[in-house]
């Protein structure tokens, strides 16, 4: 078991790094180097470890972020977005996105197929049907079945140093999943006085529900820490970006969690004069919902944003 999350660990910090740096060249030796793996052996650790082959985890995060570029920058071309995603050329790009869609960039983004096409990852050939539907960023205009009371602003953050345990795969409105998390994270951190007053519990999510399959749904609970904190095994460690951010204060039931960032990207952004960023989106928890009297959750949602 020590051994494993030694292994966790590294590919955690593989993955980070990956993240991070999308749109450069990314070559087994840089990568394998930081793993602390030889590149021989490293190639074999990932798929073991991710359930997938390190160059397809990069060409599938590099189209999935194209596939929600292109929805969400209409001002920025086809073209530039390939080159920032990490393709060589735009015809390169063309043919991968094809092929992992099933439909073209330019007809994903003129038909705003973005919310069904975490349905057809890994299905080439098929385009996005009327009857597919997927819960989360949705694309399409949309309008909850109860309006949720939301006070949203614009906000410049600070960068966050944060202690992490990391989860891939299906969480949506599962309670008991976030409860072991965050369970095993206070655990490491409490003894370590890490749990003080200024100490702040975060969920980060690193995919787009709306583009990737909820079996490859990456997301991180998180607690804030010093920067010097040293970590290891499944604990890992990450830098959250500072910046401009739209931030909605809200107090919801946990089945509401799906409807409040619908409410935020459908309903406040297409009016906002902004477009989201980048950087990772967050979720800033405010209260323990166990010792709420109605058993809320009241969080902040944190989405960068820039100005269209």
């Amino acid at each position: 078991m020590r051994h494993r999350k030694e292994y966790t660990q590294r590919v955690n910090r593989v993955v980070d790094h990956i993240e991070r740096h999308l749109d450069a060249e990314l070559s087994l030796t840089e990568l394998a180097s930081v793993a602390h793996f030889s590149p021989f052996h490293f190639h074999r650790v990932f798929r073991a470890m991710v359930g997938e082959t390190l160059q397809r985890f990069v060409q599938r995060l590099r189209l999935e972020r194209a596939a929600t570029w292109l929805v969400h920058d209409p001002q920025r071309s086809i073209t530039a977005i390939a080159l920032d995603s990490g393709f060589a050329s735009s015809a390169t790009f063309a043919r991968a996105f094809r092929a992992e869609f099933g439909t073209s960039a330019s007809a994903c983004r003129e038909g705003a197929q973005l919310r069904n096409l975490g349905k057809l990852i890994g299905k080439p050939g098929k385009a996005a049907g009327e009857g597919d539907s997927y819960v989360g960023l949705q694309m399409e205009t949309a309008t909850p079945t109860k309006s949720l009371d939301m006070q949203i602003e614009v906000r410049d953050l600070e960068p966050a140093h944060v202690a992490y345990v990391r989860h891939t795969g299906p969480y949506a409105g599962d309670a008991e999943l976030f409860g072991t998390l965050f369970g095993t994270l206070s655990k490491w951190a409490g003894p370590r006085g890490l749990l003080g007053p200024s100490a702040q519990f975060l969920c980060v999510y690193h995919d787009n529900p709306g583009v990737t399959d909820e079996s490859k749904l990456r997301t991180s609970v998180c607690v804030t820490v010093p920067e010097s904190t040293e970590v290891g095994g499944e604990i890992g460690a990450m830098k959250l970006e500072g910046g401009r951010y739209a931030v909605a204060r809200i107090r919801i039931d946990v089945d509401q969690y799906a409807a409040a960032w619908d409410q935020l990207m459908s309903n406040w952004m297409p009016d906002s004069g902004y477009q989201p960023d980048e950087r990772l989106a967050f979720e800033k928890f405010l209260n323990d919902p166990a010792s709420d009297p109605e058993n809320k959750h009241e969080l902040e949602i944190c989405f960068p944003v820039r100005p269209l």
